[in-house]
C-alpha cells in the first residue's frame, strides 16, 4: 500500500505542478477553456484545471521590429531600396491571440506591404526630404489595420534609403547647379541693392557739389596712403577756382 500510495502522491503533485503557472508584470495569459475562450489572466500565480483549461501566453513590452529592404518605385519612377524599423506593443492579448494567427509574422509582412505602398506614392524628394511626414503616413496605416488585432503601432522610422551610384551622381550635380543658382541669386541681389544705393549717393552728391570736392579729397588722401606708388592726377578747374580766389582775396595790396 506504500507503494501505491507514494505512487499516488506523486501524481498528485504532477498535476499540480502542471496546474500552476506564474506570469510576470509585462505578460498576460489567454485562457481557454474546452476550446472556448474563458479570461485573460495575470500577472502573479495561475491556477489552471488539467486537461480543460489551457493557456497562451503574451508579452505586453514594446516589440522592436527591424522591417528588411523593400524595393520601391517611387512615384517620379526612381528605384530605391527602403528599410526601416518598427516599434508596436499588445494592448489587447485576447485578439491578439484569437484574430490572428501569429501577430508577429503578420505585422512584419503588413509592415513590407505598408513600406512599398505608401513610399511608391511620394517622390524621391520627398522621400530624402520629408521622412518625418512619411513615418507618420505609414504609422497612420499600419495602425488603422492591426488595431483589429489588437496591436497598437507606436513608432515607424525609416532608416536607410539606399540609391544606385548613376542616381547618387546625378543628384550631387543637381545640388552642385543648385548651389551656383542661389550663387548667382545672391550675387544679383547685392548687385541691385549697390544700385540702389550708387542712385541714391548720385542724388545727394547732385544736390551738394562742396560733396564732390569732399569725396574727391577723401580718395586723394586714400591714395597717398600707399608710399610706394608715384601718382599723377590732374586737377579740375572747378576744385582749383574756389581756392585761387580765396589765395587771390588775402594776398596783400602791391606796394606803391
Amino acid at each position: 500500500m506504500s507503494f501505491f500510495a507514494a505512487v499516488i502522491l506523486v501524481a498528485l503533485l504532477l498535476l499540480v505542478a502542471s496546474s500552476l503557472r506564474i506570469l510576470r508584470e509585462y505578460e498576460r495569459g489567454v485562457v481557454f477553456q474546452l476550446g472556448r475562450f474563458w479570461r485573460v489572466k495575470g500577472p502573479g500565480l495561475v491556477l489552471l484545471i488539467p486537461g480543460i483549461q489551457q493557456m497562451v501566453k503574451v508579452g505586453l513590452r514594446v516589440v522592436v521590429l527591424d522591417v528588411p529592404a523593400q524595393d520601391v518605385i517611387t512615384r517620379d519612377n526612381v528605384s530605391v531600396k527602403v528599410n526601416a524599423v518598427l516599434y508596436f506593443r499588445v494592448v489587447d492579448p485576447e485578439r491578439a491571440i484569437i484574430q490572428v494567427e501569429n501577430f508577429l509574422a503578420a505585422t512584419s509582412q503588413l509592415a513590407q506591404t505598408t513600406l512599398r505602398s505608401v513610399l511608391g506614392k511620394h517622390d524621391l524628394d520627398d522621400l530624402l526630404g520629408e521622412r518625418e511626414r512619411l513615418n507618420l503616413d505609414i504609422q497612420k496605416t499600419l495602425a488603422a489595420q492591426t488595431d483589429a488585432w489588437g496591436i497598437k503601432v507606436t513608432i515607424v522610422e525609416i532608416k536607410h534609403v539606399d540609391l544606385e551610384g548613376s542616381m547618387v551622381r546625378a543628384i550631387a550635380r543637381q545640388a552642385e547647379a543648385e548651389r551656383e543658382r542661389r550663387a548667382k541669386v545672391i550675387h544679383a541681389e547685392g548687385e541691385l541693392q549697390a544700385s540702389h544705393k550708387l542712385a541714391e549717393a548720385a542724388e545727394v552728391l547732385a544736390r551738394q557739389p562742396q560733396a564732390i570736392q569732399l569725396r574727391y579729397l577723401e580718395t586723394l588722401t586714400v591714395i597717398a596712403a600707399d608710399k610706394n606708388s608715384t601718382i599723377v592726377f590732374p586737377l579740375p578747374m572747378d576744385v582749383m577756382g574756389p581756392l585761387l580766389r580765396w589765395v587771390e582775396s588775402k594776398a596783400p595790396p602791391p606796394a606803391a
